[in-house]
């Protein structure tokens, strides 16, 4: 994306953010796959290389997620596999959790099937441009709940896998810091 169009978006969702009236939510899907993620790591010379086993498989668990940037709250759904009517259904679910008192706008990618669904009237939808995954917040908490629960890690069977990034959602399930300051628009 060309600069110029890029700090244009960020400006325009830091007016968002801003705002008093409006309760904004970033909202994305997300895989995470049962191999799970190889990072680099320093071993001391002296020692063997450490052996990091890896399920050979393509099985995942796929969920959409929304974080209210203002209180941290984070909105998740175990679904397979993404169309529009999983996330329909998701769209339902974050109606329930919206903040009555305001308006509530929820920025997304542009999926095609983010396109053809209809959003629940509470809910104003709002699209990044194409190829800008930078500016949506909830690609951070995706990052960090990788860092901290899947990195480095074998699961063994995909329900493993399952309870370790459940586990992690439902510690960030009510309002929390450390999402709000993750997903914090400066």
């Amino acid at each position: 994306m060309p600069t110029r169009k890029r700090k244009r978006n960020i400006k325009k969702l830091r007016r968002l953010a801003r705002r008093e009236d409006l309760t904004l939510w970033s909202l994305d899907e997300c895989h995470f796959q049962q191999h799970g993620s190889r990072c680099e790591m320093w071993v001391p010379p002296e020692e063997k290389d450490p052996v990091l086993q890896h399920a050979p498989t393509r099985k995942s668990v796929a969920l959409f997620g929304a974080v209210n940037l203002r209180s941290g709250t984070l909105v998740t759904m175990l679904t397979s596999p993404f169309n529009s009517e999983s996330f329909g259904a998701f769209l339902g679910e974050l109606s329930r959790y919206r903040d009555r008192r305001r308006q509530n706008v929820v920025i997304l990618d542009n999926a095609g099937y983010h396109a053809t669904q209809r959003c629940p009237s509470p809910l104003i939808l709002d699209y990044l441009p194409p190829y800008s995954p930078q500016l949506n917040p909830i690609e951070r908490v995706w990052k960090l709940l990788r860092r901290l629960r899947i990195h480095n890690q074998y699961f063994e069977t995909l329900d493993a896998l399952v309870k370790e990034v459940t586990e992690q959602l439902m510690t960030w399930a009510s309002p929390n810091d450390t999402l709000r300051q993750l997903c914090c628009i400066t």
